[in-house]
């Protein structure tokens, strides 16, 4: 009954929704960074990046026939893409979790950081955080963006491994 139920969820359009579930998401984030006059940290646009790439391993999966050694390789990608994900909005959520015990200040803009220093400096410096990053500017029914965000990568990476077994079956 279930299988019936989600017939609309096999093969193309699975992958299709959920490449448009991440744009999605990244539209909305810049709604309420534009409705909301708000200026997101380097781990806000790290997120938003790895919405978008994760939205593209879906849009390039839903190009590969179900059972090809390809679409393993891509399921595993989009799972990793949203794990990583998740992992950077956990270390934005421990970052405004733990603000008053931080010393940290606003640093350099993300932009300026790849402008200016090598790639390798310039990631460490986006992923150790900023006083911008502990900054709660904006919460929906209690929850902050990095918690909204850990959900919805969590959400995807799952459904990315539903959609690979609903197309093998």
């Amino acid at each position: 009954m279930f299988k019936n139920r989600c017939a609309c969820l096999k093969g193309k359009v699975g992958y299709w929704v959920g490449f448009v579930a991440c744009f999605l998401i990244v539209a909305l984030a810049l709604v309420i960074q534009t409705h909301y006059q708000l200026e997101p940290c380097p781990l806000c646009i790290s997120q938003r990046i790895i919405f978008m790439s994760l939205g593209v391993l879906f849009l390039i999966a839903s190009f590969v026939p179900p059972a090809h050694l390809l679409q393993k390789l891509l399921t595993l990608l989009q799972v990793l893409t949203a794990l990583g994900g998740a992992g950077v909005a956990i270390r934005h959520w421990y970052l405004q979790a733990n603000k008053e015990s931080m010393i940290a200040d606003c640093g350099v803009g993300f932009d300026y950081m790849f402008d200016n220093f090598p790639l390798e400096k310039a990631l460490k410096l986006v992923f150790r955080g900023t006083g911008d990053c502990a900054a709660i500017d904006w919460t929906f029914l209690g929850l902050t963006l990095p918690q909204l965000g850990l959900m919805s990568f969590i959400g995807l990476a799952v459904y990315a491994v539903y959609l690979f077994k609903r197309n093998l079956a």
